[in-house]
């Protein structure tokens, strides 16, 4: 007797996407300018920041051209990945809300773990990134949402591990669900660690 599978899919799976963006040394550069002024004007908000800057208001709204154009681009991931993951909806029918901030990490700040309430995804462009060649300085690490995995442990099968590590580079774009909790590790360089996040919501047109 012999064992036949018929079909194999993945259930429950949580989404996690990585994009570069081409070229964007020049975009950065804009954009960190574009930090340091609005810090020098606002002392901003406190999130999940610790010892860092956090933004106030919705950053995609300044018409600048490197804030636009990394709007275009978050724009683009979000329909990429919702068409990667075989969403059935008509996106023509519905609205696209994005609402986006800049966290500034300077030497030892961090972000503590954390989830986007309201939102379907939620992503993390990379402005600057300061290079590290070991420990976990400035990675961004996803928590699994599942519970009960510990008796997964023994197997090591990378689907049930309950932690995924991500050290971005500068340009990298990370897109994911907004419900997945996540956090930032303190950085360990002399650096700041400038990152724009943004969450996406689609809503019925009326």
């Amino acid at each position: 007797m012999k064992l036949e599978t018929i079909k194999y899919e993945k259930v429950f799976a949580t989404p996690v996407l990585r994009f570069h963006v081409l070229e964007h040394e020049e975009l950065n550069a804009a954009l960190l300018a574009e930090g340091k002024a609005l810090r020098a004007s606002s002392k901003g908000v406190s999130k999940s920041n610790r010892s860092g800057w956090h933004s106030a208001g919705n950053i995609f709204k300044r018409q600048t051209p490197s804030v636009q154009s990394l709007k275009a681009l978050a724009t683009d991931s979000i329909a990429m990945a919702t068409q990667k993951i075989g969403a059935k909806a008509d996106l023509d029918a519905l609205t696209l809300k994005l609402f986006a901030w800049m966290n500034m990490n300077p030497s030892g700040g961090y972000n503590a773990p954390h989830t986007h309430p309201g939102a379907q995804w939620s992503g993390v462009y990379y402005v600057s990134q300061p290079a590290v060649e070991t420990g976990n300085s400035g990675m961004i690490e996803f928590l699994d949402p599942r519970s009960d995995l510990p008796n997964w442990r023994i197997l090591d099968a990378p689907a049930f591990r309950l932690k995924k590590k991500i050290r971005p580079k500068p340009g990298d774009m990370i897109l994911f669900p907004s419900y997945l909790v996540h956090w930032v590790y303190p950085n360990e360089s002399d650096q700041e660690r400038v990152s724009i996040a943004f969450n996406a919501t689609f809503k019925a047109r009326r």
